[in-house]
């Protein structure tokens, strides 16, 4: 669902929907899950969410250390 959307929002832009082909190609499955994938996500640096209005983020799990969870709300609209 991630990759379908990054694809969607890359193929809506000017500049740079000449990339979302590399998005909307299927995806092998051959072992665990080795990213995180978010979508409206902040990263959080003390009291402020970059960016305000939340972004799309691939994290490699081995880079991942700690987290935590806000709000499971979720509108695509």
């Amino acid at each position: 669902m991630w990759r379908q959307r990054v694809s969607d929002v890359l193929t809506d832009s000017d500049r740079l929907g000449e990339f979302s082909a590399v998005f909307a190609a299927p995806v092998k499955e051959d072992g665990p899950p080795t990213h995180l994938h978010f979508h409206v996500a902040r990263i959080l640096q003390g009291t402020v969410g970059v960016p305000e209005t939340g972004g799309m983020y691939r994290v490699a799990l081995e880079d991942v250390s700690a987290w935590t969870v806000g709000d499971f709300s979720y509108d695509d609209h």
